[in-house]
């Protein structure tokens, strides 16, 4: 039996949706994905974003590009993840801030667990409280001891108001019991250099930005902001360890994309991070940098969005977070 040419040109338009469809459910590998950043280059969730990007890169055959766009704690870089069109090429790469900024910033264009979907986390790392030499304190006490002293006279930096090293700060110094000035920036390399500047006192820097600073001498480690020390600085005391019990802080880095993301893409996504986390490259490499691979599954990374959501804004209460 002939077939018509409508016939022939149904079955074309058939087998070309076939593989389109098949092409969909791989990810659309001609379209790069987009890792937007909420700090600038060179923060540690920057460093994060980057290793596991070049990974995932190799991997799947697919363009990744990372764009950093900083402000306001990380919201304005999820503004722009919330309206871009969910198909899975447009991710997050957020830090705890993500679970900060709606404790700190009233107004967010979005809404943090209706507007977003988390994809698993990427890493742990610790925050080290450096200082400058130059300002002359050896230890944590020697900062308190100040601080007791010159109420609200010493400052100390942030990446940014709601980003996680300014709720790290803002932990330590409630459970310290001082006042001291918040000195926000637009990253962490731009407060890197004020303190090494002696413009501010100290600064929660994520470890993996601070190492190299740290080995050549030109910041001072007071503390990790951690329940243990880290092997990269084994001589360096936890906050806690230097008389400030409850002051311990876990900086994360992870993925998020938005609800409307098809389930297959997340699922795809999800099964690369991991992949690149496994990698014994990747593992080495973020170690070398201070941060550890703490992959989740997409349950457990969501419910874990939640529990710090709740403890960002307990904090932020207590200390009365609020835009400037």
């Amino acid at each position: 039996m002939k077939t018509s040419l409508s016939g022939k040109w149904l079955l074309v338009a058939g087998a070309y949706a076939l593989v389109m469809g098949a092409a969909w459910a791989q990810g659309s590998p001609g379209k790069p994905i987009t890792f937007v950043v909420p700090f600038t280059a060179g923060s540690g969730t920057d460093i994060v974003a980057r290793l596991v990007a070049e990974t995932m890169q190799r991997n799947m055959g697919q363009t990744i590009v990372v764009e950093n766009r900083p402000g306001a704690g990380g919201s304005i870089a999820s503004a722009q993840v919330a309206r871009a069109e969910a198909d899975g090429h447009t991710v997050l790469i957020p830090s705890s801030s993500h679970a900060v900024n709606p404790a700190v910033y009233p107004n967010l264009p979005y809404d943090t667990l209706r507007d977003f979907v988390g994809v698993t986390a990427l890493a742990a790392l610790p925050n080290v409280m450096l200082t400058a030499p130059g300002k002359g304190y050896k230890t944590v006490a020697d900062v308190v001891a100040a601080a007791k002293a010159k109420p609200g006279q010493l400052n100390y930096a942030s990446a940014g108001i709601g980003s996680a090293t300014h709720l790290n700060a803002e932990k330590f110094r409630l459970q310290a019991g001082i006042e001291a000035t918040h000195v926000p920036y637009r990253g962490t390399p731009e407060a890197l250099a004020d303190v090494m500047g002696e413009r501010v006192d100290w600064f929660f820097s994520p470890l993996s930005s601070a190492l190299p600073l740290i080995r050549e001498g030109k910041v001072v480690p007071l503390a990790v902001s951690t329940a243990t020390r880290h092997a990269a600085l084994p001589n360096v005391p936890t906050t806690v360890e230097a008389g400030v019990p409850g002051s311990d802080f876990v900086f994360w880095v992870g993925m998020v994309v938005s609800a409307k993301t098809p389930p297959a893409q997340i699922e795809r996504l999800h099964a690369e991070a991991s992949k690149a986390l496994a990698d014994p490259a990747v593992v080495e490499r973020l170690g070398r940098q201070g941060a550890v691979a703490y992959p989740l599954s997409t349950a457990d990374f969501n419910q874990f969005i939640r529990t710090e959501m709740d403890a960002a804004a307990r904090i932020a209460r207590a200390a009365n977070l609020k835009p400037q």
